[in-house]
């Protein structure tokens, strides 16, 4: 899931002051389950910038919230577009790629600001408690490291084994993070494939990342489906 956390409120505040209508759009997957961005949060945002407003004298600002299933497919934003037209400022607070994609829908008509930081791809091990699992680096090596990543979980993002720095399991950095390359040992060990890790990894590629601008992943069975689709649908006069 990706894992983000609400901006500061004052930092909202100075973003949106300035103008008159303003909905505050939550996105009810991967930031409700983490409590930033959810409709439950998007509600709770709401009353306080009504609060602030009133605080500051802007009777003239309104404030209202709405929140969909998904940020990052059509679809789902199809039932409120109208509803969404009818203010100059969206507030999104799902996640980037939310952002992104109704800033893209919405072509520069209505300005979409984050009401939250997007802060990584992790898991949920226990409940109010999120760990970045994930860089989506393109080039998975799991298979090599016992299911543990050393891009993000390795300090260092080291792909041969630990540094100097490591101690008793831990890393160098601090003393409460654990280095990921005792726990892909012990894991190898536990598997039976320790001897994996002596074939020395050759430098990383990292093109498939996230600096050479934006990446696709494009399934072209689907698209012809849907292309073939659109076609007997305007043949037949459905969809009009």
């Amino acid at each position: 899931m990706i894992v983000g956390q609400q901006k500061p409120f004052d930092e909202i505040w100075e973003m949106v002051k300035g103008f008159k209508k303003i909905l505050v759009y939550g996105c009810n997957t991967c930031v409700a389950i983490c409590h930033a961005g959810g409709g439950k949060e998007a509600e709770i945002l709401t009353s306080m910038l009504r609060m602030k407003a009133t605080q500051e004298g802007l009777d003239d600002m309104t404030v209202d919230h709405a929140a969909i299933e998904r940020h990052c497919e059509p679809e789902f934003f199809e039932p409120l577009d109208e509803k969404v037209k009818g203010y100059d400022l969206v507030l999104s607070t799902a996640c980037g790629v939310g952002v992104n994609f109704l800033a893209d829908r919405l072509a520069g008509t209505i300005p979409v600001y984050p009401g939250i930081n997007t802060s990584f791809y992790g898991g949920v091990p226990e409940a109010g408690f999120f760990v970045e699992l994930c860089g989506g680096c393109g080039n998975c090596i799991l298979h090599l490291t016992g299911g543990i990543c050393p891009v993000v979980r390795c300090s260092k993002s080291l792909m041969n084994g630990p540094c100097g720095g490591t101690d008793k399991g831990k890393c160098e950095v601090s003393s409460e993070t654990d280095c990921a390359w005792y726990l892909i040992v012990e894991r190898m060990k536990k598997l039976g494939t320790l001897e994996k890790l002596f074939e020395i990894q050759p430098p990383r590629d990292w093109s498939t990342g996230t600096h050479g601008g934006p990446r696709r992943v494009s399934l072209e069975h689907i698209r012809a489906y849907e292309a073939e689709e659109e076609k007997k649908a305007a043949l037949t006069g459905e969809g009009k």
